[in-house]
């Protein structure tokens, strides 16, 4: 019998992530799996409370029966999208999964990259939001750093 795979989705509930995780679902995801999803939010977002304890960790892993709960996300200042939610509770009754998030706070492209090695994952998926050439050196690209940089094998889904 082999041991669950940990499958991470970086999720800022963008259409693009949003569009990367049901890939996952439909593509990747298979009974038994667990489903991890790595959000990574701006540090003005951890100020207060005990989320100043996560700043280097992150949250502790967050069971979907405690992210789908309005009340319980209060206390990390932060509400899931409705879309997400329905995604993955379709997907641990389906396909008999474990759903998990995780939240960082910080820069996305170090905070992805450190989600592979501290949860550990097996594998990441995210989106791509299609930046032109000159956005992405403006900008830079979060995709492009988390392939590079990430000891885990990386997928990209474009937008």
């Amino acid at each position: 019998m082999t041991s669950a795979r940990r499958l991470g989705v970086a999720v800022d509930f963008s259409s693009c992530s949003i569009k990367a995780l049901q890939w996952t679902v439909d593509n990747v995801v298979k009974e038994g799996d667990h489903l991890i999803l790595i959000v990574v939010r701006q540090p003005a977002h951890y100020e207060h409370g005990e989320m100043q304890l996560w700043e280097t960790t992150g949250s502790p892993l967050i069971p979907l029966s405690e992210f789908s709960e309005p009340a319980v996300m209060k206390k990390y200042d932060f509400k899931p999208e409705p879309e997400v939610i329905d995604i993955v509770q379709t997907a641990a009754r389906q396909k008999s999964i474990m759903v998990i998030m995780k939240i960082f706070w910080g820069d996305a492209r170090e905070k992805l990259c450190d989600a592979v090695t501290q949860v550990p994952l097996d594998s990441l998926t995210m989106g791509n939001r299609g930046l032109g050439p000159l956005q992405r050196v403006i900008m830079g690209s979060v995709s492009n750093f988390v392939v590079n940089n990430a000891s885990c094998t990386v997928t990209v889904v474009k937008s």
